[in-house]
């Protein structure tokens, strides 16, 4: 049923390297849940790939590493009454988790500065609503 899995960029995770388990979910199906493995994990050794150059490979180890057991990279689906469309949910994870792992960082944020008007524009405001809490504490002014 499944083949290799493209990530993109020519990038492929052979068949062989991924691991299948199936056990019975709970949730809904009726008659059927008790008899059918419907709920599936995925079992991807990323440490000892050879999907990956081995750059890529470091960064998605460091950025999964919450997530890696020592079986390696654990996706679970039960969510559909069929263990195909499971297969199918696990497939896409794996390939969405891998894919977010291995993208390049961020550019570096650049410091910026506050334009001097936002500055003098908060502080007006600053003031005002200082002078505003000012007159609160003493008080309507007396008549006489």
């Amino acid at each position: 049923m499944s083949g290799d899995l493209p990530l993109g960029n020519g990038r492929v995770i052979p068949a062989a390297e991924l691991g299948w388990r199936f056990s019975r979910a709970s949730g809904p199906g009726g008659q059927g849940v008790n008899t059918t493995d419907s709920r599936v994990e995925l079992v991807y050794d990323l440490a000892t790939s050879d999907a990956l150059p081995p750059a890529l490979r470091e960064r998605a180890l460091r950025r999964l590493a919450g997530r890696l057991t020592p079986a390696g990279l654990v996706v679970v689906a039960a969510e559909h009454r069929s263990q195909w469309q499971n297969r199918q949910a696990a497939q896409k994870r794996l390939v969405e988790l891998i894919q977010a792992a291995i993208a390049p960082p961020p550019p570096p944020r650049r410091p910026t500065k506050p334009s001097r008007g936002s500055v003098e524009r908060r502080l007006k405001a600053k003031r005002q609503r200082g002078s505003i809490k000012n007159h609160r504490r003493q008080g309507p002014p007396e008549e006489g």
